[in-house]
């Protein structure tokens, strides 16, 4: 009996154990290529250069092993249209769709709030800097 099967008998997955896969699929969604590419396709399908022309500072070699990681995992769907040159199109499936609408929430979340996150770090910054005191009782 495999892993995946034991974690089944024994009620599912647990993304806490280090053997647990869940815990991969963790790790492809907490990148933050991930996390955009899946946002951009959100609005409908998307060929490679659209893609990257959305996502800015990406590299070609980290959004195809992106795309192909995503495709992989079946989050995504990638479809080659016959013509010259071809044309290839990516899409979110599915499952892709529905783990969208989490990360979006994430993204939205981080937009509302990175002023009190700048925040936070400048006080964290400035007392860091702080010369450390001795105590005097």
């Amino acid at each position: 009996m495999g892993t995946t099967d034991n974690l089944r008998f024994h009620g599912g997955a647990d993304a806490y154990l280090a053997a647990c896969p869940s815990r991969q699929i963790l790790d492809v969604l907490a990148n933050k290529w991930t996390m955009l590419v899946m946002g951009a396709l959100a609005g409908g399908p998307l060929r490679f250069g659209e893609l990257r022309r959305r996502l800015e500072g990406i590299t070609q070699k980290m959004l195809t092993q992106t795309l192909r990681t995503l495709e992989r995992d079946g989050l995504v769907t990638r479809t080659v249209y016959p013509t010259i040159p071809p044309k290839v199109q990516y899409a979110a499936t599915g499952l892709g769709e529905n783990v969208t609408e989490l990360m979006r929430a994430i993204r939205v979340w981080s937009e509302e709030n990175i002023n009190a996150v700048l925040d936070a770090r400048d006080v964290y910054d400035a007392r860091a800097a702080e010369e450390v005191q001795p105590v005097t009782a």
